[in-house]
């Protein structure tokens, strides 16, 4: 049995457990989409406090220990709601590599040139 691309293996399973919950990326109103960027937006900022969490960031508290598997749990519901995320705006994985691709260049070129100024203009093209 041949292997599924992984990546595009997790946009589908994404949609089909989206769908399951009632929501539906395709054809998506500009009000939804605004709607639910926000809310993707508000549930990645609660996972990230949560993987916080799972580092011992209480300089003060002396009782805390690293929770890798946590941490590494936490990793994973923020790939859910970026991945969501991507399909609210209509990215399919193909669409993530490529700009992925692109604005990896554009980072390489930022530290090569010691990314002294901000070039509002040199991600335009992504």
């Amino acid at each position: 049995m041949e292997t599924p691309d992984q990546f595009h293996e997790l946009f589908r399973m994404q949609k089909a457990l989206n769908e399951r919950i009632g929501v539906k990326t395709d054809g998506m109103s500009e009000e939804d989409k605004t709607k639910w960027i926000l809310n993707y937006c508000r549930a990645m900022s609660q996972e990230m406090a949560e993987l916080t969490d799972s580092v011992p960031w209480k300089w003060w508290a002396k009782y805390q220990k690293f929770d890798e598997q946590n941490a590494r749990v936490e990793v994973v519901d923020l790939f859910h709601f970026l991945i969501s995320m991507a399909q609210v705006l209509g990215m399919s994985a193909d669409d993530v590599y490529a700009a992925y691709l692109k604005k990896n260049e554009v980072n390489f070129k930022r530290q090569e040139s010691g990314y002294g100024t901000k070039d509002h203009d040199d991600s335009r093209h992504i």
